[in-house]
């Protein structure tokens, strides 16, 4: 019978022989220690991790400090690792490493394959890696294409996330704004106001109406009450605080809501100043628009937690006696006998905030 022919007699001995430079493409991390761990030779991604330096005829017990469950510290400590996995890490610190060792034929040394293990993105930048600094068959490029993939579509999510909160509050706030004048709306009015009651806050409210305004949009039409309308709410945002609520509640109506403002001498002031400044020409075309205003005012003692629902009730009222005693005036609930503590002092503490802080 045929015999089919021998091995060479090398194959035969060492088990398998490669090419150093075959030996790379297939294992970039591999280092091939002698028997005293002096590294004899070593893989282009080992060597990249220290430049400018030849690691050959180093020891590896210098470059690196080796550790397994127990620390190990000569070449047979890990032969005796027998194909378990062991963790390395620079001496100095750095990128960790994770390999196995296995020993090489006829005594020949040990050859050790790392791998970058779960500092691939730190190596990746660190390094400058491309995938083909690894081996084909190597998936951890695959796996970094995947998670920078992830990473794109996650960082495109939270973006459309973030436009969509934005136009979500713009859509709030544009539910709460008075599309003509920029103004908060009633809804917003009643919200704020409402907030306040609750909370037991001191406040002061102001119900201003125009008087005359009728006239304006049937003399000179709707857009020139518009222009009054801006120039109003123009005035009385430079009256107030960023913190107070101002909003038009119907049309020719506004309501001023500022909070911790009870001050009775301020409050007049105030008032005085809107309905003066209320009371010029608006310009509109080659024509003057004159309105005048009236404001009915009430005051909010702390601690009460009053109905809003009375508080605007009493405020409309002050506005109508205004309105009743020649139009152009500021009304006070208190001096009808109206208002949560329509009794009390309407002094005010003399440190309230108030308008001139602009806060």
């Amino acid at each position: 019978m045929g015999h089919e022919p021998s091995p060479p007699r090398a194959e035969q001995e060492a088990g398998l022989a490669l090419d150093p430079a075959m030996l790379a493409r297939l294992m970039p991390m591999h280092l091939i220690l002698s028997g005293d761990g002096t590294i004899r030779a070593a893989g282009p991604l080992i060597r990249r991790m220290f430049p400018g330096t030849e690691i050959r005829g180093r020891s590896l017990f210098s470059l690196f400090a080796l550790r397994g469950p127990s620390q190990i510290t000569c070449v047979a400590g890990l032969i005796a690792r027998d194909g378990q996995k062991f963790r390395m890490v620079p001496q100095g610190g750095g990128l960790r490493l994770r390999g196995v060792a296995v020993p090489l034929a006829r005594d020949a040394g040990v050859l050790v394959n790392l791998t970058f293990g779960i500092d691939i993105m730190r190596a990746v930048d660190q390094l400058d890696l491309t995938d083909t600094d690894f081996a084909a068959t190597d998936m951890t490029m695959e796996l970094l294409y995947l998670a920078e993939a992830n990473a794109l579509v996650m960082g495109e999510m939270r973006a459309l996330s973030r436009r969509l909160e934005g136009a979500r509050r713009q859509a709030e706030d544009e539910a709460l704004t008075d599309p003509l004048t920029g103004l908060r709306n009633r809804r917003a009015c009643d919200a704020f106001l409402a907030g306040l009651c609750r909370e037991g806050t001191a406040f002061a409210l102001l119900h201003l109406d125009l008087d005359f305004f009728k006239q304006v949009n049937d003399h000179h039409g709707h857009a020139a009450g518009d222009q009054v309308l801006t120039a109003v709410a123009a005035i009385l945002r430079g009256q107030t605080r960023t913190r107070d609520c101002v909003a038009r509640v119907g049309g020719d109506e506004f309501i001023a809501v500022l909070p911790e403002l009870t001050n009775e001498t301020r409050l007049r002031a105030l008032a005085q100043e809107v309905v003066g400044q209320i009371s010029r020409p608006v310009p509109y075309r080659d024509t003057l628009c004159r309105v005048s205003a009236s404001v009915g005012m009430v005051t909010v003692p702390p601690g009460l937690y009053p109905d809003p629902a009375q508080v605007l009730a009493d405020a409309d009222a002050a506005l109508y006696a205004a309105k009743g005693a020649g139009r152009g005036r500021v009304a006070w609930a208190q001096d009808l006998g109206l208002g949560p503590g329509a009794g009390r002092s309407r002094g005010g503490n003399a440190d309230e905030a108030g308008l001139d802080a602009r806060e």
